[in-house]
């Protein structure tokens, strides 16, 4: 058991004491002792102890400059933060770690350089042949300039060679290399390059080398300009079509599209050279242009193309005028319109019944100088072409006044009192007349309407004797007719007066004696107070 006890107090000693015993007091910088930055990057340098509980750190410049960072300490380890290097801060630094009454120190160094972008590369002037033209490359915020090389090369060759070598800034600058050559027209197309190179050997960075190329490219144009309909420039209503306006320009052309509707040119909602016309209609027929212009050389050009959209006949009127209900001696004039491609044929025909009569015009128009009832009708127009045919009718009413009245009077003007007397009108108009009979009275108008065409007049008396007015009209004008109608007085039969007066004579024979007999009674019954029949007709007998 002792033996075992004092085993395990060795084992502790030797692996937990005696290490802290003999670990010694050391220090380290991280990431290196030596750093290469780029202007702006973010540089952190940690300050690592080992062998000290406690330690304290300090950083300084060997130049006693200002640190340009911030540092910050975590017990065993302390760091640096450089948010934004610049070029002030490539320096040599050295970090101070005491540990009780034991000092260490490490310095390490900080170079700075700057190479943050390609070249950039601009031409002075447009290129043309003959014309001499300036390349420019410039090299943004370089640093350290005086290990900067330049080169300006076409394609292969090399046009221009340049260092800094005895540039000294101690800022980063843009640097910049020209050259002036005269182009030919084999040079268009060809690649201008600008390649920067900053090779410093014991600065470990990357790229070192930074290389930009344009193309060199003369203006000119605009010139054989043309327009490409597609599938055609001619279509059917419906399909779509795009048309292409195809030149040589460079720099590309401004693209304005126009079409010509009737006298006036219209802009077009395009500002490509592509006009799509989607779901054309007829009314896209026409002609389109196509007006190229280079602002660097001020030239302009113009390309036109006649599209043509097939459609069958469509907006197919038919108008009267002045309007489809005129008076008879008006002039009217038909008119049929319509539109289609190819272009339409229109024909006008009037409706006779159920016979259809073809019509003379021109150009669409039918006249009539003085219009009569007979040319009241329907109208019809029809307008086709090879695709198809669209028609439209309407209907003429032509309205005449009352004409041509006829008046008959039964039995006749002159009548015995008592008998009927009818009046009958007849007339030619349009629309149908409405008549009205009137007496002539001087204090009194007396008015009979008619039941289709007929006025009765019942039982005449001698009052009814005198003129009567036949007032006929409709909607466009009016006729009167004068009638004079006699009434005279009732003629007696000679037949019938002496029936009346056999008649008169046996009544009188019969009354003399009953009313003799009546009287003879009355004087007799005043004497005798009262009166008998039966007695008087028996003294009587």
């Amino acid at each position: 058991a002792r033996l075992l006890f004092m085993y395990i107090i060795y084992v502790y000693l030797f692996m937990y004491i005696l290490p802290i015993v003999v670990k010694a007091f050391e220090m380290e910088i991280t990431p290196a002792n030596r750093i290469v930055a780029q202007v702006g990057e973010t540089v952190v340098l940690t300050c690592n102890t080992t062998g000290c509980a406690s330690p304290s750190f300090s950083w300084r410049i060997q130049t006693d400059n200002p640190l340009g960072g911030t540092v910050t300490y975590h017990g065993t380890h302390s760091t640096l933060t450089m948010s934004a290097v610049n070029i002030e801060n490539a320096h040599d630094y050295l970090c101070t770690v005491c540990c009780e009454h034991e000092k260490k120190e490490k310095s390490f160094k900080i170079e700075v350089y700057s190479f943050p972008s390609d070249p950039v590369i601009e031409i002075s002037t447009s290129l043309a042949a003959g014309e001499q033209a300036t390349v420019t490359c410039k090299i943004p915020d370089v640093y350290p300039s005086d290990r900067l090389e330049v080169l300006l090369k076409k394609e292969d060759h090399i046009l221009h060679e340049q260092n800094f070598y005895e540039d000294h800034s101690t800022n980063a600058e843009t640097k910049t290399v020209t050259y002036s050559f005269n182009p030919t027209t084999e040079d268009i197309g060809k690649e201008i390059s600008c390649v920067a190179k900053l090779p410093i050997d014991d600065m470990d960075f990357e790229p070192k080398e930074r290389v930009t190329s344009q193309k060199l490219n003369a203006n000119f144009g605009p010139k054989n300009t043309i327009i490409i309909a597609s599938p055609s420039n001619s279509a059917m209503e419906g399909d779509s079509l795009n048309l292409t306006c195809v030149t040589e320009s460079n720099p590309p052309p401004q693209i304005v599209w126009r079409r010509q509707v009737a006298d006036k040119i219209v802009q077009c909602a395009s500002e490509n050279n592509v006009l799509a016309i989607p779901q054309a209609h007829f009314t896209d027929s026409g002609l389109y242009i196509c007006e190229v212009a280079n602002l660097l050389t001020s030239k302009t050009e113009k390309a036109t193309v006649e599209i043509v959209i097939q459609a069958p006949p469509k907006n197919t009127t038919l108008s009267v005028f002045p309007s489809n209900a005129v008076k008879q001696g008006e002039r009217v004039a038909i008119s049929c319109t319509s539109i289609g491609v190819p272009a339409v044929q229109i024909t006008l025909r009037k409706k006779i019944g159920d016979v259809m009569t073809t019509l003379e015009t021109q150009d669409g128009k039918y006249t009539i100088e003085r219009v009569l009832l007979k040319d009241a009708g329907t109208y019809e127009c029809v307008s086709s072409n090879e695709l198809g045919e669209e028609s439209q009718h309407i209907v003429l009413d032509v309205k005449v006044p009352p004409q041509n009245i006829t008046v008959l009077v039964h039995p006749s003007e002159t009548i015995k009192e008592g008998e009927n007397v009818t009046i009958t009108c007849s007339t030619y108009s349009n629309p149908p007349s409405q008549m009205i009979l009137k007496k002539v009275h001087p204090e009194k108008e007396i008015i009979l309407s008619s039941v289709n065409g007929t006025f009765i007049l019942y039982n005449v008396t001698k009052s009814d004797t005198g003129t009567y007015l036949l007032d006929v009209f409709n909607e466009v004008g009016n006729n009167i007719k004068m009638i004079e109608i006699a009434v005279v007085g009732r003629v007696e039969n000679p037949d019938q007066m002496m029936l009346m007066i056999i008649a008169f004579s046996c009544v009188t024979a019969i009354a003399v004696p009953v009313v003799a007999i009546l009287i003879y009674v009355s004087r007799k019954a005043k004497i005798n107070g009262s009166y008998s029949l039966v007695k008087a007709l028996r003294l009587k007998v």
